[in-house]
């Protein structure tokens, strides 16, 4: 079973950065594709961005251009680079493998992101 802790979610004012964590531990991370996503209430969880396991990523047309995946494998730690942050951004954001985001299953708390005046 795969645990995962983000973190670094805040209020940020429009135009402005955060960078997201996410620990993850019981698994064979370097193996796994991983990914970001987002969920506002009332709606349905999105993709944000995926990273494979050899570092290509991938982006929804929202975030492209201003949000960064990465990951560290040695410290078994995905990170999302989040600038020039928009008002539409503002939800949890979650990590997870990629194929148990696809399963929609083991989800972790996720970190809150505000973005706002």
């Amino acid at each position: 079973q795969v645990q995962l802790v983000e973190s670094g979610g805040g209020l940020v004012q429009p135009g402005g950065s955060l960078r997201l964590s996410c620990a993850v531990s019981g698994s064979s991370f370097s193996i796994n594709a991983m990914g970001w996503y987002r969920q506002t209430p009332g709606k349905p969880r999105n993709f944000v961005a995926t990273i494979t396991s050899g570092g290509w990523p991938t982006y929804a047309d929202s975030v492209k251009g201003r949000f960064t995946i990465s990951r560290d494998n040695a410290k078994k730690t995905v990170y999302l680079q989040m600038n020039s942050l928009k008002p539409e951004d503002t939800a949890v954001y979650y990590c997870n493998t990629a194929l148990d985001a696809t399963l929609g299953r083991n989800w972790g708390q996720g970190t809150q992101v505000t973005v706002s005046s």
